[in-house]
């Protein structure tokens, strides 16, 4: 009995973490991203025609093209293929309205990739959403050709629903703010596009729905507290979009169940004070942009306790 348990092998292999392996890798996950996007593109292309098709490939091509040449000068393998760069592009354009120059989108496509992602050193580095980086550039820089828009009924320029609420205090019917038919980026005017994919990120577990959750139910409650409509702050303008796809970034947001509560929360606390009192009638890119750099902090504060660790003296 001794000799076989000592003839067997009993070599004890020591690694660095993580110990706990996964299928999942980054361009699947990444790739999936593009699946649940692909009914909002759905949208924009029904509702803005071949101009929304046109910015989706001119910006994505601008990522692709700036993480290429990034990586190419720091010496670093070359990752387009991973999807990563494909995301970004396709999540700013989505913030674009319909009538953005083309040569905009591509300098918005730069200012991500460059400034939003590589600048910190590339991905899983960078602090903040890159595709939200890109907007809030583009919205300093040209802000008339950020907030033009059109209608996707008969492509007369309008004011978004936000808009003439912040303005004249009129609201759009429910029913196309659900389906998209109202004026608005490419990717943020169909509610019902932005739901089908924002559940099959949650079911496929690449998102963590906790973010979205406190992000809605925040506005709601703060949108009752001062008496406006909950279900018009939800469906109009970038929320959903932003909730979904922007707000649950993996790499710029919490890594604990705790924290992820504390994001949604203050960035729907955020966006309902510029709605409310900003001069800019939305406010979803410099909420989430801003809980971005609150995510370090939030991490420390809400990080588990180990197993017999005694808590310091303050």
């Amino acid at each position: 009995m001794q000799d076989s348990v000592i003839g067997t092998d009993t070599r004890l292999v020591i690694s660095t973490a993580p110990h706990v392996s996964d299928e999942e890798s980054v361009s699947g996950i990444m790739y999936g991203v593009v699946i649940a996007m692909l009914p909002a593109l759905v949208a924009s292309l029904y509702f803005f025609r071949f101009r929304a098709l046109w910015l989706v490939i001119v910006t994505s091509a601008a990522c692709v093209l700036t993480e290429y040449v990034f990586q190419t000068v720091r010496g670093k393998p070359i990752t387009i293929y991973d999807g990563s760069a494909l995301v970004t592009g396709m999540l700013l354009a989505f913030n674009f309205p319909p009538t953005l120059p083309a040569w905009m989108a591509v300098v918005g496509g730069v200012v991500a990739m460059a400034l939003g992602k590589h600048v910190f050193g590339g991905l899983g580095s960078n602090p903040f959403n890159p595709a939200l980086v890109g907007r809030a550039f583009l919205v300093t820089a040209f802000p008339i050709a950020m907030t033009s828009w059109t209608s996707p009924i008969d492509g007369i320029a309008t004011a978004t629903p936000l808009a003439l609420m912040k303005m004249e205090g009129i609201a759009t019917n429910y029913w196309q703010l659900f389906v998209g038919s109202v004026g608005g980026c490419l990717g943020e005017t169909s509610a019902l596009a932005i739901l089908i994919g924002g559940i099959y990120l949650i079911y496929k577990n690449y998102i963590d729905w906790r973010i979205p959750a406190g992000y809605l139910a925040t506005v709601g409650v703060l949108a009752v507290a001062f008496g406006h409509d909950p279900l018009f702050h939800w469906l109009a303008g970038g929320l959903m979009l932003g909730a979904f796809f922007m707000a649950t970034d993996m790499v710029t947001t919490p890594i604990t169940r705790k924290g992820r509560w504390m994001f949604g929360i203050g960035a729907g606390v955020i966006l309902m004070v510029i709605r409310l009192w900003g001069a800019y009638p939305e406010g979803v890119t410099f909420s989430i942009l801003l809980m971005n750099g609150f995510t370090p902090l939030i991490d420390r504060l809400t990080r588990p306790r180990c197993y017999g660790e005694v808590k310091a003296n303050a």
